[in-house]
């Protein structure tokens, strides 16, 4: 049996919802998008941030994944979009210029995502019933992190999950809230 056999095997279990086979395609090729990340932006963080995003977004859209092409360069591809789409967020900003002491004043655009907006701006118990929308295990991470505050470690500790995991469940849970506030 080759590798190529059993990591198509797991996208067809992953297909179906199976979070075992997201959590071996997450292990399976965490260390190649970190690592070809890391080249890009030359910055740890942004490249472990990009890296999350990454798989979250390959989970998103698993199913439209094609067989014929390596799942390594599929994830690489989603990996590159959202570096570029980091790069154009990052270089957002609005030059004000004042006439009269001809000054110019770049003003880098720090608002709250628009999902982020609509968490801040919900009540407490109406996020709760929001986060009841959500899968248990999605519901979990939210509270762990959010309501108990406990770091990615403790999470990764209590659930007895690798970090990796926890980062992007919660990355997950997070927009898949939003989804349900939007909606609502």
């Amino acid at each position: 049996m080759n590798k190529n056999f059993d990591i198509y095997s797991i996208i067809k279990q992953a297909k179906k919802g199976d979070q075992i086979a997201f959590n071996s395609l997450l292990n399976t090729f965490w260390k190649d998008v970190y690592r070809f990340q890391l080249n890009k932006c030359k910055n740890e963080d942004e490249a472990e941030d990009i890296t999350i995003k990454t798989f979250a977004r390959a989970f998103d859209r698993i199913s439209t994944f094609n067989e014929k092409y390596q799942f390594k360069t599929w994830l690489y591809t989603i990996s590159n979009n959202i570096y570029i789409d980091h790069l154009r967020k990052k270089k957002t900003e609005t030059i004000s210029y004042n006439k009269n002491h001809r000054e110019i004043h770049r003003i880098i655009d720090d608002d709250p995502s628009p999902a982020d907006q609509l968490i801040q701006q919900q009540n407490l118990a109406q996020l709760k019933a929001y986060i009841k929308q959500l899968k248990p295990h999605y519901q979990e991470v939210i509270n762990l992190r959010y309501f108990q505050e406990l770091s990615y470690k403790e999470i990764s500790e209590n659930l007895n999950e690798p970090m990796n995991n926890i980062k992007v469940k919660l990355l997950r849970a997070k927009k898949l809230l939003a989804e349900i506030i939007t909606n609502k």
